[in-house]
């Protein structure tokens, strides 16, 4: 975060069934009226005589026939069994129906079915005659038909077998007997279900399945071939020319950008530069040299670690500051400004249940050496909410708010830590907490940050300035420096030098860029970015920093670009420019390195930086040379 104004910094300006009856068959009664059982035929009807062609049925046993056979009959041909002794072709069968109340109905029992009809009158008699033919299949038929009721119900069908007499007729059972039947069928056609489904056709006939369309199994697909839309950078793309950047850039570099250098490579290939090595102030650009030391020296997965030890006092504990400043004060499960960061809910958890009662919380700062402020700091951006103290135990980078980047910091970070604990764990905090913790005592418990490629993503993400300078001052003890100002900067510029990175000319007071001592050539910038973004495997070092990539903020996106590129100029570079930031207000600064594609498709690395001019003047010029290069065919 860097310093816009007097209360400004670099965190500011990067703020979706039935079955089928025949059609002779009448229809049921009126839903409302009651339905009764009527037995079948006798079990052992006489024979007729053989000269005769009729034979009388009746409803039921030992009835007289009344009225006589000859009166009130109807006439329609019916097939013989083929047990029945040759005579004539066709044969009349009177049926009588059985005199009951009128207000009921009957149900005549057909194979499989039963059916609910209207009684005929006593008068009516209905007298069938069919040609003699084999019996058909008893195949039940729809119910029930479209044409207008008969008077006289009758099921047409294959000679009774004998059975046994049936039990006299029931009266009035009425609607319960009717569902008792239809259960019992449901249960006998399930049981059938699998030979009715076995003969093709058959279930259909019967009315017994849905119209459903055949399935039909298809061979499987053929193997998905893939097309990628997007090409990878790099590739077999043109490669541009140093004429065409030239020729480019030209046109989009403006009047009033003070003192303006840059550079432009297509890997290590110079295709643009003005000033390049001359160093100048890079406010928080400076961070990219904090992160690639971080990439290159500690290891990508290493974590702080908070830790509260037993103090020499009975009752008391000591807070073990690791070193991180992202130590969250919400509670578990809500995230800060910091992705992953511990809580101290689960640290002071863990410290209730193997301490019991804590008395007295004291803090030891023994990881950090030297003053928490850089001198060339201005004193007043603490409490603008752009630095803290740095010190290794702190909650939230200092932050009052912990949802908000920018917020008030607190001038006692290490105190404001102990005070919290303490509160929540019911202890007090000495007027001088600081001290230093018993050697070998008893870990009560720790928390551990998000890994170090996670913080160097975060501090280049968000341009933390607390953050990069606790990260700088871990590069400073891997290699054996002091973990100060003084010795974070030693240390980095030693790691780039040991991995072959030319830093003559640079100068880094401090981690962050906030200081207006720190000095950097722009061509260090850029090559950095250039090894970061190299082809695997060509560079040992591109692997380690790769994550730089991303971390850069992307243009129109996220991070310190998401409200920029948005004027007419730049808008082409939205979504397609990654690049750090930097801007201070005094001095006057304002810087961009980072990565894009051009309109070849080629990955260009680029870093541009004015001193000592106005911000809303360099800013959107800086944006709109990125925004070129990504228009380029060049």
């Amino acid at each position: 975060m860097d310093h816009v104004s007097d209360q400004e910094r670099d965190g500011r300006e990067e703020q979706a069934l039935w079955p089928a009856v025949d059609d002779d068959e009448v229809p049921a009664p009126p839903a409302d009226e009651e339905t009764r059982e009527v037995a079948e035929p006798p079990a052992n009807p006489p024979e007729p005589p053989p000269d005769t062609s009729t034979r009388v049925l009746r409803p039921w046993p030992d009835e007289p026939l009344d009225p006589p056979v000859s009166e009130a009959t109807r006439s329609i041909t019916f097939p013989v069994p083929d047990d029945e002794p040759p005579g004539d072709a066709t044969r009349v069968i009177q049926v009588l129906p059985v005199e009951r109340p009128a207000a009921e109905t009957q149900l005549i029992k057909a194979p499989g079915v039963a059916q609910p009809v209207t009684p005929p009158t006593p008068a009516e008699v209905t007298q069938v005659t069919q040609p003699v033919a084999a019996p058909p299949p008893a195949i039940a038929q729809p119910w029930p038909p479209p044409e207008p009721p008969r008077a006289a119900p009758m099921r047409i069908g294959p000679e009774p077998q004998p059975a046994p007499a049936p039990p006299p007729p029931r009266r009035r059972r009425g609607r319960r007997i009717a569902l008792i039947v239809v259960a019992a069928l449901i249960l006998v056609a399930g049981a059938g279900a699998g030979a009715v489904f076995a003969v093709p056709g058959l279930s259909d006939r019967l009315g017994l399945t849905h119209a459903e369309p055949e399935v039909v199994t298809q061979p499987p697909p053929g193997p998905v071939r893939f097309a990628p839309a997007l090409k990878a950078p790099g590739g077999q793309s043109a490669a541009p020319t140093a004429a065409g950047v030239q020729a480019a850039l030209a046109g989009a570099i403006t009047p009033g950008l003070g003192t303006f250098t840059g550079v432009v490579l297509d890997g290590e290939n110079v295709l643009w530069e003005q000033g390049a090595t001359t160093p100048l102030v890079p406010a928080s650009t400076g961070k990219l040299l904090t992160a690639a030391a971080a990439l290159l020296s500690l290891n990508h997965t290493g974590q702080l670690t908070t830790t509260v030890v037993a103090g020499k006092d009975p009752g008391s504990v000591v807070i073990i500051g690791g070193g991180d400043p992202t130590l969250s004060s919400l509670k578990t499960g809500v995230e800060s400004v910091y992705p992953g960061a511990a809580h101290l809910s689960d640290l002071v958890a863990q410290v209730k249940a193997k301490a019991g009662a804590v008395q007295t919380v004291y803090v030891d700062l023994g990881r950090y050496a030297g003053d928490g402020l850089e001198r060339s700091w201005d004193g007043r951006d603490v409490a603008g909410g752009y630095i803290a103290p740095i010190v290794p135990a702190m909650l939230d980078g200092g932050r009052q708010d912990a949802t908000k980047e920018t917020s008030p910091r607190s001038p006692n970070p290490a105190k404001a830590l102990a005070d919290e604990f303490a509160a929540r764990i019911g202890a007090k905090v000495p007027a001088n907490a600081a001290t230093t913790a018993p050697p070998n005592a008893q870990v009560l418990g720790e928390v551990r940050s998000a890994p170090v490629v996670e913080l160097v993503d975060t501090l280049l993400q968000r341009s933390d300035n607390v953050l990069a300078e606790a990260v700088a001052r871990e590069v400073a003890k891997q290699a054996g420096e002091e973990a100060s100002f003084a010795g974070a900067s030693r240390a980095t510029l030693k790691v780039l030098q040991q991995n072959g990175f030319d830093t003559a000319g640079t100068v880094m007071a401090d981690a962050s860029g906030l200081s207006g001592q720190d000095r950097v050539p722009a061509r260090l910038l850029a090559s950095i970015l250039a090894v970061a973004a190299g082809p695997d495997g060509a560079d040992p070092r591109t692997a380690k920093l790769r994550p730089l990539l991303g971390g850069l903020p992307v243009a129109g996106g996220s991070g310190t670009l998401e409200d920029r590129y948005n004027t007419p100029g730049s808008a082409p570079g939205k979504g397609w420019v990654r690049a750090k930031t930097g801007t201070l207000a005094t001095p006057l600064v304002s810087s961009l390195a980072g990565v894009v594609l051009d309109a070849d498709g080629r990955l260009l690395v680029f870093a541009f930086m004015t001193n000592n001019a106005v911000t809303a003047t360099a800013r959107p010029a800086l944006d709109t040379l990125a925004a070129t290069l990504r228009k380029c065919g060049c």
